[in-house]
């Protein structure tokens, strides 16, 4: 396939039109005349984790909540390894986002004082189904942002060590896309499909996080030799079986309790309820045969009940439909609730570029936001917002004496080469999808997956490591038939790349500090004499190289000094 070549030059480069990407542009826009391209992987107008909607802003500071406070319920769920400087500075700017927000057109929901309905301490109702259609919407209205839908990036763009951009292709269209910027926001999602999904064959992507983030901002800093953190603290969410719908609109919205098949309350047996506690306590009780799990619903009001209804509709519609299609609902049947695979993602728990207080990576002119940003759990939606304002503000206050650097014709036609290179092969003995189904799992069988109930030793994980890295031999062999085919390619290598580090993450933290998220059965306890610390690394030659970073306290100002 032959290829047309673009080249774009820019202010600011923002990789990602999601959540963070948005905000990100808007803030540039509003506050400066710089240009800004964004390049997004779909349609920016449902992309990203807001695709469907959300029903529900679970980072906020409600009534009797300080930034103070929300800094040590995060730390606390965490069990102390956070960014505490991260998330101070997300903390005291989560209400003035929201009411930013509100203020594009969102509803949300108000009491008859004509406050935000709460929903817990730290979340409010809202009406989300179309959140993201008004966040694109404000950005495609900007005369100094552009947006490059149905582009995938593949790599950052060097010179000299430093970022100077990226490269990519279409996906509707035989173009390359050589794009050079300023500076650089990596503002994509987390990494899903890791992992055999709890929903296989032909259900494989019904999963909590977007199937369509793949780990590619996450991947290319790993490439480029970006320090990243905290790989091995990976996601689990406990959600309704079957549907994946969220169980925290339940269990917050009504104020339900987790039961067993005995009708038993079983989360306190087990420790503090914490996030990562509440999905141990599920796994446990199944494990011991009481399952299966749930939560009571049984005898709530039929207010209740059609309020759960709704909810679901907003951004879980197939809960709605389960109960409609068997004619019942949640107050005469208790809801079944189980784990989902793990994922990799910096919104919910600490996994991510290594970061300073601006958001800036350890790579020049690179900057990481929302999920990709590690250090800071439970940002969720209006810490995204957060993160994209913060590095947005110091983009503008430091890109002046920045100059556009471009590739010489030669280290340009390398990448070109590459990307084309899957169309020359021969047809391979392997599909696409084979080498997806053997990385999943692998990374199923001995990376700690729902079929092992999340455990894993150090055994099993250099197994694991062994077949990974089986699989980067034969990926380069596949062959593209389309620009699909292509993406699909990317995307398993990005994977793989995710893959390959959180192996070496999870073998490196030599304890249990989060159950289910980091299960290691050689080190079964938590140890905080000598594991209060961050796991971070660096990938060289092929190598994953392991270092540890301190804690970072509340109040101070981190830039990287090395």
């Amino acid at each position: 396939m032959k290829f047309d070549i673009k080249m774009i030059e820019t202010d600011v480069l923002i990789i990602g039109g999601g959540t963070a990407g948005c905000f990100s542009a808007l803030t540039i826009s509003e506050n400066s005349n710089l240009k800004v391209v964004i390049t997004d992987k779909a349609n920016i107008k449902r992309s990203g984790c807001l695709a469907a909607g959300v029903n529900a802003i679970n980072a906020y500071i409600g009534k009797g909540e300080t930034p103070e406070s929300f800094v040590e319920y995060v730390k606390k769920d965490s069990e102390g390894i956070i960014r505490e400087d991260l998330v101070y500075s997300i903390a005291k700017g989560l209400n003035k986002v929201m009411k930013q927000l509100e203020d594009l057109g969102l509803p949300i929901l108000k009491d008859e004082n004509g406050e935000y309905v709460q929903r817990g301490k730290r979340s409010i109702k809202i009406n989300g189904e179309n959140i993201k259609p008004l966040l694109a919407g404000t950005v495609t209205d900007k005369d100094n942002i552009t947006v490059l839908n149905n582009v995938n990036i593949v790599d950052y763009l060097f010179k000299d060590g430093d970022v100077i951009g990226a490269i990519g292709f279409s996906l509707k269209e035989n173009k390359i896309y050589e794009i050079y910027a300023k500076k650089t926001i990596c503002a994509t999602g987390g990494a899903s499909g890791l992992y055999k999904p709890n929903n296989p064959i032909f259900s494989k992507h019904k999963m909590w996080y977007s199937p369509f983030n793949t780990g590619t901002g996450y991947a290319m800093g790993i490439r480029a030799g970006a320090e990243m953190t905290s790989f091995e603290m990976r996601f689990i969410a406990l959600r309704c079986k079957d549907t994946i719908a969220p169980t925290g609109t339940i269990a917050q919205g009504i104020k339900t309790v987790q039961i067993n098949g005995k009708g038993e309350e079983y989360v306190g047996k087990y420790g503090k309820p914490t996030t990562h506690m509440r999905l141990y306590s599920t796994v446990m009780e199944n494990l011991k045969g009481n399952g299966p799990c749930f939560l009571k619903t049984e005898g709530i009001s039929e207010e209740q009940q059609e309020e759960l209804f709704k909810a679901y509709l907003n951004m879980a519609p197939a809960q709605t439909l389960k109960w409609l299609e068997g004619n019942t609902g949640p107050t005469s049947q208790n809801v079944e609730i189980e784990g989902t695979e793990p994922y990799i993602v910096g919104g919910h728990t600490a996994s991510g570029y290594w970061i300073d207080s601006d958001r800036k990576t350890t790579l020049k002119n690179l900057y990481a936001v929302g999920d990709v940003a590690g250090g800071s759990p439970k940002k969720y939606v209006t810490g995204c917002f957060v993160e994209g304002e913060i590095a947005a503000m110091s983009i503008i206050k430091t890109i002046e004496d920045v100059a556009i650097i471009k590739l010489d014709s030669e280290e340009i036609r390398e990448k070109i080469t590459y990307i084309s290179s899957f169309f020359n092969n021969p047809s391979s003995q392997h599909s696409i999808e084979e080498i997806e189904i053997a990385m999943q799992k692998i990374m199923d069988e001995y990376a700690g997956g729902i079929s092992k109930a999340y455990m894993y030793n150090k055994t099993k994980l250099e197994i694991a490591a062994k077949r990974i890295e089986e699989l980067f031999d034969i990926v380069d062999t596949l062959k593209a038939n389309s620009l699909y085919d292509l993406l699909s390619i990317f995307e398993i290598i990005d994977r793989l790349y995710v893959c390959k580090v959180l192996i070496k993450h999870l073998e490196s933290r030599k304890e249990t500090r989060w159950r289910c998220y980091q299960e290691n059965t050689d080190f079964p306890e938590k140890d905080d004499e000598n594991w209060m610390k961050y796991i971070n690394s660096v990938y060289k030659n092929g190598n994953v190289e392991i270092l540890f970073r301190q804690l970072v306290g509340r109040d101070k100002i981190y830039e990287h000094t090395n």
